[in-house]
């Protein structure tokens, strides 16, 4: 018996062309690997939840849109019926196996490429080539800015080389790549200087930050320098470079924003992508493009700049999933005013192959009440809505990465 494929289940009658556009295989322009190993209740429960900690005592994540969703939605696919409860599901989980699980949410999201941003400081997780192979797609690397400079600030070297060493380090890494991307939301806040810091700053902030190596990146100076010198490798390389934005700014292996000890001009909002501005506009005249990820609650923010600017994208990431059945609001709200050829879609999952497959789920389910929307008030042709959902899932990212 062939596998289920819930998200075939488009929940309005739509032309046959706008439902084959909804329904190609996606790229998936952000994700991070999921975890290629068993997990306890707790430890799943953590994945699915937003923030990354338990759920208080006496509740439970499953409780949550995307808790719902995986009921509804995750459990046919492990051969269960639609809303098994919590327990049963996580008996059949575990009677599958991790791989088994791996491979049928993975195949089951659609996604014709993964890119696979590997700066998550969690063990376990599966490598791009491993989550192309389980998801039958082609698999390539977006390299963490932040893990880089990280590895060479323990190397050892002394202050004058820092710079040299960074950007060498960079290029090597970007050899392989197919983006680069930064959680200097989490370090610093967005509300950065945009100019690119003097030689002399960097090695006076270097000689502080190589004094105490194994410290997490927090100096301004330097969080300015990494990002001018991943612009001028991204700018070499044709990359684009990607910063993560929103509620999931701060990187998932952080803590989150309230705990970041953020200072400077972006303290107060510091992943609202608004901040970003004039970090953009430095980089109009260069060509980088620059990738706005996640972004909710600042998913206006985000289109606006993509509106404006003609480099910038935009992806609603995780969002979808988490808000699952409520997807709709979210999207429709990007398509307000963002460019249709400037929006990609990215799952921005991690841990839990479940995220993964809500995520196109809800994508195709929520862009599909959009478009219908549109249609039937005679906005969009039929044409232009399959249109749309092809540059949306596919079309843009293949054209801005290169695929």
């Amino acid at each position: 018996m062939p596998e289920p494929r819930p998200h075939d289940m488009l929940p309005v009658t739509l032309p046959d062309a706008v439902r084959a556009a909804l329904l190609a295989p996606m790229v998936d322009q952000h994700c991070h690997g999921v975890r290629r190993d068993d997990t306890t209740r707790s430890g799943f429960e953590q994945l699915i939840g937003e923030g990354g900690t338990p759920a208080p005592p006496g509740t439970t994540h499953f409780d949550t849109p995307a808790g719902a969703a995986i009921r509804r939605w995750c459990a046919p696919v492990l051969g269960l019926e639609p809303h098994a409860s919590a327990t049963v599901y996580l008996s059949r989980r575990a009677e599958l196996g991790a791989a088994e699980v791996n491979r049928r949410l993975l195949r089951g999201a659609g996604v014709s490429a993964f890119l696979v941003d590997t700066g998550l400081d969690v063990p376990a997780l599966l490598s791009p080539a491993e989550m192309g192979r389980l998801g039958s797609a082609a698999a390539d690397e977006i390299v963490r800015l932040e893990q880089a400079e990280q590895d060479v600030a323990e190397a050892g070297l002394p202050a004058a080389d820092y710079a040299g060493t960074l950007r060498d380090e960079l290029a090597a890494r970007a050899a392989r790549a197919a983006a680069l991307t930064s959680v200097a939301a989490h370090h610093c806040g967005l509300g950065f200087d945009p100019s690119r810091p003097s030689r002399g700053s960097v090695i006076a902030a270097a000689g502080r930050r190589l004094a105490d190596p194994k410290s997490r990146l927090d100096d301004p100076v330097l969080v300015r320098h990494l990002l001018w010198a991943a612009v001028d490798v991204a700018r070499e390389r044709g990359l684009p470079l990607q910063f993560h934005c929103g509620l999931s700014g701060g990187g998932l292996s952080g803590g989150g924003l309230s705990g970041g000890g953020l200072s400077g001009a972006g303290a107060g909002q510091p992943a609202d992508p608004a901040l970003l501005t004039g970090f953009v506009r430095a980089l109009t005249p260069l060509g980088v493009p620059v990738v706005l990820l996640h972004c909710y609650p600042y998913h206006r923010q985000a289109a606006y700049l993509a509106s404006v600017f003609p480099h910038v994208y935009v992806d609603a990431g995780p969002a979808v999933a988490h808000t699952a059945a409520g997807s709709a609001h979210v999207l429709r709200e990007l398509l307000e005013l963002v460019p249709f050829h400037k929006q990609m879609y990215g799952s921005g999952c991690h841990g839990a192959a479940e995220l993964c497959f809500l995520a196109a789920l809800c994508h195709r389910r929520g862009l599909a009440l959009v478009l219908a929307d549109r249609i039937a008030e005679g906005e969009w042709s039929p044409a232009d809505a399959a249109r749309i959902a092809h540059m949306i899932g596919s079309g843009n990212a293949r054209r801005v990465y290169r695929l």
